[in-house]
């Protein structure tokens, strides 16, 4: 019987030999099996061409990434500086859009923002300002909270500015928000914001160890008569909201850092004038910065640390005449008693001032001008005081024409 070539292979036997023509087939076939068809070969080489590309473009976006949060962190810093620049670089560096509703969100949700600085930025009168602040309150919701629980959270988000135009629009914005979480709770918005001036001032009272004569409940009680369209608030509304003050004093944002520069960002007013010395009536040119009801002076704008410091407190200021200085202006006592304040002398020793007046000589008439009204503005602010009593009379007159 004739073997076939596949029995003699699987027996063990030597296969027989392939025709010429079949033989160069099976080399072909071989090689091909070996050898990966040219298409295959391509997408190698251009794959090995195409993933150092990819891996740049990786690269290039992280890099990018690292930028644009190296100059978001940038622009926060601008704003701890100075809000409006802050704001505006990050506006033109495409991270911010300038819409109320972005830039609200921005100063409600961002970490490391100075708090003083949210509250500058959104006490401002122009209009888009007023559109941020709006969105801003909106995105606090006091539905069900009680006024106590509404402004510690309100009161956590920012720091109040010292100036009153800007307290009211913000109390005024809280106010309508707050009675919009919560209808039938006050007749009236400006019911809201005059209780919630008594219970920012009830806080300051009771938990401020430099007031004596802490107010009771029956005092708050009075404090508050006819506030409600003409009309009394519930004794048990009142009762509760003293006894959570008296219990819990409002938590107050503090700014991050130790830095004394943070107390001089935003200041009421900064910039040079001559300063008469003490016992040598000698005039020396210095930076002065208002803020916080005190006049700080350094020897230079870079200087971290003051000079001295004039608390502002029980002075007053006027123009005043003296032979070679025709634009001066004086700080003095009117009970005739030396001015409180503290300076720091050539060895680093701070030292109680011994003025019985300060006296300082400005540019120009205009100049002189202009600081005289800003320092009288926060020696007399009592904003809380003055925006209550004007919201109070308010009322009254409404409820009169109504009667």
């Amino acid at each position: 019987m004739a073997i076939s070539r596949k029995d003699s292979f699987l027996w063990g036997r030597a296969p027989m030999k392939l025709p010429p023509s079949e033989r160069r087939q099976s080399d072909n076939i071989k090689i091909h099996k070996f050898e990966p068809p040219d298409d295959i070969q391509k997408l190698r080489l251009h794959n090995n061409h195409v993933m150092p590309d990819i891996h740049n473009l990786d690269l290039e976006e992280q890099n990018k990434n690292v930028a644009r949060n190296r100059r978001f962190l940038n622009g926060k810093k601008k704003f701890n500086m100075d809000p409006e620049k802050g704001v505006r670089y990050l506006v033109e560096n495409g991270l911010l859009e300038w819409q109320a509703e972005s830039v609200a969100e921005f100063l409600y949700k961002e970490e490391g923002l100075n708090k003083t600085a949210i509250g500058n930025f959104l006490g401002e009168r122009k209009e888009m300002h007023l559109e941020v602040l709006k969105a801003f309150v909106g995105l606090h919701e006091f539905s069900d909270l009680n006024l106590v629980q509404a402004l510690r959270q309100f009161l956590w988000s920012f720091r109040l500015p010292g100036e009153a135009q800007k307290i009211d629009r913000m109390m005024e914005a809280f106010a309508s928000r707050y009675c919009d979480c919560n209808p039938g709770v006050f007749q009236s918005t400006d019911t809201c914001y005059i209780l919630s001036f008594s219970i920012i001032m009830l806080n300051t009272s009771l938990h401020n160890p430099n007031v004596k004569d802490k107010p009771s409940l029956q005092r708050f009680v009075a404090m508050n008569r006819g506030i409600n369209h003409g009309e009394d608030l519930p004794t048990e509304l009142l009762t509760s909201l003293y006894t959570s003050i008296r219990s819990e004093p409002f938590k107050i944002p503090v700014d991050d850092g130790n830095d004394l520069t943070l107390t001089f960002f935003n200041p009421d007013r900064e910039g040079w004038l001559l300063k008469m010395g003490g016992r040598v009536k000698t005039w020396k040119r210095r930076w002065f910065i208002l803020t916080d009801s005190c006049l700080y002076y350094f020897e230079y704008t870079t200087d971290k640390d003051p000079i001295g410091i004039i608390p502002l407190e029980n002075l007053c200021v006027r123009e005043v005449q003296y032979t070679g200085k025709p634009y001066c202006l004086e700080l003095y006592n009117p009970q005739g008693q030396k001015i409180k304040a503290c300076k720091t002398e050539n060895k680093g020793k701070v030292v109680q001032g011994k003025h019985q007046y300060y006296r300082f000589s400005a540019a120009n008439a205009d100049e002189r001008d202009d600081w005289m009204n800003a320092i009288r503005a926060s020696v007399t602010k009592d904003p809380f005081y003055d925006l209550v009593v004007l919201r109070k009379r308010k009322i009254i007159n409404n409820a009169s024409s109504q009667a």
